[in-house]
Protein backbone atom coordinates (compact mmCIF):
# COMPACT_ATOMS: atom_id res chain seq x y z
CA UNK A 1 0.00 0.00 0.00
CA UNK A 2 1.56 3.75 -0.92
CA UNK A 3 -0.82 6.80 0.27
CA UNK A 4 0.09 9.53 -1.99
CA UNK A 5 0.35 12.96 0.11
CA UNK A 6 1.05 15.89 -2.94
CA UNK A 7 2.95 18.62 -1.78
CA UNK A 8 -0.17 21.24 -2.43
CA UNK A 9 -2.06 19.36 -0.16
CA UNK A 10 -0.25 19.37 2.91
CA UNK A 11 -0.35 21.10 6.22
CA UNK A 12 1.53 24.00 7.20
CA UNK A 13 1.97 27.50 7.97
CA UNK A 14 3.84 31.12 7.08
CA UNK A 15 5.38 32.97 9.94
CA UNK A 16 7.27 35.27 7.35
CA UNK A 17 10.87 34.24 8.70
CA UNK A 18 9.77 30.82 8.41
CA UNK A 19 7.75 28.95 5.47
CA UNK A 20 7.22 25.57 6.45
CA UNK A 21 4.85 22.54 5.07
CA UNK A 22 3.76 19.68 7.59
CA UNK A 23 3.61 16.04 6.37
CA UNK A 24 1.82 15.07 9.57
CA UNK A 25 0.08 17.37 12.43
CA UNK A 26 2.62 19.77 13.72
CA UNK A 27 2.32 23.14 15.93
CA UNK A 28 -0.88 24.98 14.66
CA UNK A 29 -1.92 22.47 11.75
CA UNK A 30 -3.88 19.38 13.82
CA UNK A 31 -5.35 16.13 12.13
CA UNK A 32 -6.27 13.27 14.30
CA UNK A 33 -6.14 11.15 11.38
CA UNK A 34 -2.93 12.16 10.39
CA UNK A 35 -0.31 12.16 13.43
CA UNK A 36 2.33 9.71 12.25
CA UNK A 37 3.71 7.20 10.42
CA UNK A 38 4.82 4.57 12.58
CA UNK A 39 7.38 5.57 14.40
CA UNK A 40 7.87 8.98 12.15
CA UNK A 41 6.21 11.36 14.06
CA UNK A 42 7.27 14.33 12.37
CA UNK A 43 8.17 15.79 8.70
CA UNK A 44 8.69 19.13 7.65
CA UNK A 45 9.33 21.08 4.83
CA UNK A 46 10.88 24.49 6.08
CA UNK A 47 12.06 27.54 4.21
CA UNK A 48 14.35 29.61 6.84
CA UNK A 49 14.93 33.33 5.26
CA UNK A 50 18.35 34.88 5.44
CA UNK A 51 19.60 35.47 8.62
CA UNK A 52 17.13 34.12 10.63
CA UNK A 53 15.99 30.75 12.24
CA UNK A 54 14.76 28.88 15.57
CA UNK A 55 16.06 30.31 19.02
CA UNK A 56 16.79 28.24 21.50
CA UNK A 57 13.93 25.91 22.92
CA UNK A 58 13.82 22.63 24.52
CA UNK A 59 13.60 18.86 23.27
CA UNK A 60 13.25 15.45 24.90
CA UNK A 61 12.84 11.79 24.13
CA UNK A 62 12.88 12.34 20.55
CA UNK A 63 15.07 11.44 17.64
CA UNK A 64 15.88 14.80 15.75
CA UNK A 65 17.61 14.52 11.89
CA UNK A 66 17.90 17.43 9.78
CA UNK A 67 18.48 17.37 5.93
CA UNK A 68 19.95 20.43 4.33
CA UNK A 69 18.70 20.97 1.16
CA UNK A 70 19.87 24.06 0.50
CA UNK A 71 21.98 26.67 2.06
CA UNK A 72 23.21 25.78 5.81
CA UNK A 73 22.12 25.87 9.24
CA UNK A 74 24.23 26.33 11.90
CA UNK A 75 23.62 24.69 15.52
CA UNK A 76 23.81 25.85 18.32
CA UNK A 77 22.78 23.49 21.94
CA UNK A 78 22.80 23.22 25.70
CA UNK A 79 25.71 20.97 26.00
CA UNK A 80 28.20 23.37 24.05
CA UNK A 81 27.96 22.25 20.49
CA UNK A 82 28.22 24.33 17.34
CA UNK A 83 27.96 23.62 14.08
CA UNK A 84 27.48 24.38 10.49
CA UNK A 85 25.79 22.12 8.16
CA UNK A 86 25.56 22.17 4.59
CA UNK A 87 23.26 21.55 1.69
CA UNK A 88 23.25 17.57 1.16
CA UNK A 89 24.63 17.16 4.76
CA UNK A 90 22.91 15.83 7.41
CA UNK A 91 22.47 16.31 11.46
CA UNK A 92 21.12 14.48 14.14
CA UNK A 93 20.64 15.51 17.78
CA UNK A 94 19.10 12.89 20.21
CA UNK A 95 16.85 14.99 23.05
CA UNK A 96 17.29 12.24 25.31
CA UNK A 97 16.55 13.31 28.88
CA UNK A 98 16.45 16.89 27.77
CA UNK A 99 18.39 19.45 25.64
CA UNK A 100 17.57 23.04 24.44
CA UNK A 101 18.89 24.03 21.03
CA UNK A 102 19.14 26.62 18.28
CA UNK A 103 19.06 26.47 14.65
CA UNK A 104 19.75 29.33 12.73
CA UNK A 105 20.29 30.66 8.74
CA UNK A 106 23.06 32.80 9.35
CA UNK A 107 23.65 32.59 5.10
CA UNK A 108 22.81 35.69 2.57
CA UNK A 109 20.45 33.12 1.29
CA UNK A 110 17.32 30.87 2.13
CA UNK A 111 17.53 27.52 3.58
CA UNK A 112 15.19 24.78 2.93
CA UNK A 113 15.62 21.72 5.00
CA UNK A 114 13.78 18.18 5.93
CA UNK A 115 13.38 18.28 9.88
CA UNK A 116 12.32 14.59 10.88
CA UNK A 117 11.36 13.09 13.97
CA UNK A 118 11.30 10.09 14.67
CA UNK A 119 10.18 8.16 18.35
CA UNK A 120 13.14 6.34 20.06
CA UNK A 121 12.63 2.90 20.99
CA UNK A 122 13.83 4.27 24.95
CA UNK A 123 13.30 7.24 27.29
CA UNK A 124 15.42 9.26 28.87
CA UNK A 125 19.80 8.84 28.45
CA UNK A 126 22.16 11.39 28.03
CA UNK A 127 21.81 13.93 24.85
CA UNK A 128 23.73 13.84 22.38
CA UNK A 129 24.17 15.91 18.93
CA UNK A 130 26.52 15.12 15.49
CA UNK A 131 27.16 15.87 11.96
CA UNK A 132 28.42 14.16 8.92
CA UNK A 133 28.65 15.43 5.12
CA UNK A 134 27.42 12.88 2.79
CA UNK A 135 28.69 14.27 -0.48
CA UNK A 136 25.58 13.24 -3.18
CA UNK A 137 28.21 11.56 -5.40
CA UNK A 138 28.97 8.96 -3.36
CA UNK A 139 24.76 8.33 -3.45
CA UNK A 140 24.26 8.72 -7.20
CA UNK A 141 22.42 5.56 -8.42
CA UNK A 142 21.87 4.07 -4.51
CA UNK A 143 20.33 4.40 -1.11
CA UNK A 144 22.85 5.43 1.18
CA UNK A 145 22.18 5.22 5.01
CA UNK A 146 22.24 8.96 6.49
CA UNK A 147 21.34 8.13 9.88
CA UNK A 148 20.43 4.28 11.34
CA UNK A 149 19.69 2.62 15.05
CA UNK A 150 21.39 -0.45 13.68
CA UNK A 151 24.67 -1.73 15.06
CA UNK A 152 25.64 -2.63 11.26
CA UNK A 153 25.37 0.71 9.85
CA UNK A 154 29.20 1.97 11.21
CA UNK A 155 29.35 5.03 8.22
CA UNK A 156 26.11 6.49 9.57
CA UNK A 157 24.95 8.94 12.24
CA UNK A 158 23.48 7.13 14.99
CA UNK A 159 19.81 7.38 16.27
CA UNK A 160 18.46 5.82 19.01
CA UNK A 161 15.24 4.20 17.43
CA UNK A 162 14.25 1.35 15.11
CA UNK A 163 14.76 2.72 11.74
CA UNK A 164 16.80 4.00 9.29
CA UNK A 165 16.93 7.27 7.26
CA UNK A 166 18.63 6.88 3.86
CA UNK A 167 19.08 9.54 0.60
CA UNK A 168 19.88 8.94 -2.94
CA UNK A 169 20.58 10.43 -6.28
CA UNK A 170 19.08 9.57 -9.68
CA UNK A 171 19.53 10.74 -13.40
CA UNK A 172 16.48 10.67 -15.22
CA UNK A 173 15.75 7.12 -16.37
CA UNK A 174 17.80 5.54 -13.51
CA UNK A 175 16.31 2.90 -10.97
CA UNK A 176 17.08 2.00 -7.40
CA UNK A 177 15.14 -0.51 -5.38
CA UNK A 178 15.16 -0.94 -1.77
CA UNK A 179 13.79 -4.18 0.10
CA UNK A 180 11.05 -3.66 3.39
CA UNK A 181 9.66 -6.19 5.75
CA UNK A 182 6.12 -5.50 5.08
CA UNK A 183 5.30 -4.74 8.69
CA UNK A 184 7.39 -1.62 8.53
CA UNK A 185 6.58 2.07 7.72
CA UNK A 186 8.66 3.94 4.87
CA UNK A 187 8.11 7.22 3.99
CA UNK A 188 9.46 8.88 0.72
CA UNK A 189 9.75 12.08 -0.27
CA UNK A 190 11.40 13.54 -3.74
CA UNK A 191 13.70 16.86 -2.41
CA UNK A 192 14.30 17.10 -6.02
CA UNK A 193 12.40 16.00 -9.29
CA UNK A 194 10.30 13.61 -10.16
CA UNK A 195 10.11 10.07 -9.91
CA UNK A 196 7.99 7.07 -10.85
CA UNK A 197 7.61 4.76 -6.92
CA UNK A 198 5.65 1.01 -7.83
CA UNK A 199 4.48 2.65 -10.33
CA UNK A 200 3.04 6.15 -8.34
CA UNK A 201 3.99 9.49 -10.07
CA UNK A 202 5.28 11.57 -7.25
CA UNK A 203 6.23 15.25 -7.91
CA UNK A 204 9.07 17.40 -6.24
CA UNK A 205 8.54 17.29 -2.37
CA UNK A 206 5.24 14.86 -2.48
CA UNK A 207 5.01 12.35 0.60
CA UNK A 208 4.87 9.17 -0.26
CA UNK A 209 3.31 6.58 3.14
CA UNK A 210 4.58 3.11 2.41
CA UNK A 211 3.56 0.09 4.00
CA UNK A 212 2.44 -3.74 3.37
CA UNK A 213 5.18 -3.86 0.71
CA UNK A 214 8.50 -6.20 0.46
CA UNK A 215 10.10 -3.77 -1.70
CA UNK A 216 9.90 -0.62 -3.59
CA UNK A 217 11.14 0.63 -6.91
CA UNK A 218 11.95 4.04 -7.51
CA UNK A 219 12.72 5.52 -11.05
CA UNK A 220 13.64 9.34 -11.70
CA UNK A 221 11.60 10.63 -14.48
CA UNK A 222 13.94 13.48 -13.98
CA UNK A 223 17.16 14.19 -12.49
CA UNK A 224 15.74 13.79 -8.25
CA UNK A 225 17.14 13.89 -5.19
CA UNK A 226 15.15 11.52 -2.52
CA UNK A 227 14.91 10.65 1.63
CA UNK A 228 13.82 7.83 2.86
CA UNK A 229 12.53 6.99 6.10
CA UNK A 230 12.61 3.31 7.25
CA UNK A 231 10.69 3.02 10.18
CA UNK A 232 8.94 0.64 12.17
Amino acid sequence: MILHKPFETLGGADHGWLKARHHFSFGGYHDPRNMNWGALRVWNDDEIAANSGFPPHPHADMEIITYVRDGAITHQDSLGNKGRTEAGDVQVMSAGSGIRHAEYNLEAETTRIFQIWIQPTRTGGAPSWGAKPFPKGDRSGKFVTLASGFENDNDALPIRTNARVLGATLKAGESVEYALDASRHAYLVPAAGRVEVNGLTLETRDGAAITDETSIRVTALEDAELVLVDAA
